[in-house]
């Protein structure tokens, strides 16, 4: 399966960034395309539906990316509990041919304890885009964070360091098992 991880942050190394290259590594690690497509690294344009940015480079690799993915997973900070701006832009670039019968996976990364605001604005794009919610989300915050931020060294020891993990690897398994399902159910109508 090809699996597209679009990260939302306009920061560099945002820990829900991190989280989504985190979420890469598992993908790749059982044996599936996975690819990060950085909102900070590749800035989209502002959308402007009365003007034609078809061409625009970022914007054309994040339109094929999308179309060619058979799951999505879409990573976010969560400011004043939504969404972040860059995420919400982009996701207005996109539309249902992006992401209709398409697993979609919501994660977030919050200053605060989780950031649930923002995953439940989430699920409800990806309905309103006619993709299929994953049955779990992904949330950390607070000292859960601190295995993402850029200065995690592997080494440090901190409480639930090895539980966030577990959790992240566990609920990407799942998503990556609806995906199979679904990837499998499409493949079988169209021959």
């Amino acid at each position: 399966m090809n699996i597209v991880i679009l990260a939302g942050s306009n920061r560099n190394n945002a820990t829900s960034t991190r989280l989504g290259e985190y979420a890469v590594e598992i993908i790749r690690g059982q044996g599936h395309q996975a690819s990060l497509f950085d909102l900070y690294q590749t800035p989209l344009p502002f959308y402007a539906p009365d003007e034609k940015q078809a061409d625009h480079e970022h914007l054309a690799d994040l339109n094929t990316r999308m179309l060619a993915a058979d799951a999505i997973i879409l990573s976010t900070p969560e400011y004043h509990g939504s969404i972040s701006g860059v995420l919400k832009n982009a996701l207005d670039h996109l539309s249902q041919a992006h992401f209709s019968g398409k697993p979609v996976l919501s994660i977030s990364s919050s200053g605060g304890a989780v950031g649930v605001s923002s995953l439940l604005q989430l699920q409800a794009i990806v309905r309103n885009l006619h993709g299929i919610n994953a049955q779990e989300w992904i949330s950390i915050g607070g000292a859960q964070r601190r295995r993402f931020e850029a200065t995690f060294d592997g080494y440090e020891e901190y409480e639930g360091s090895q539980d966030i993990e577990d959790r992240v690897q566990r609920v990407i398994g799942s998503f990556l098992n609806l995906a199979q399902t679904l990837t499998n159910a499409r493949n079988s109508t169209m021959s």
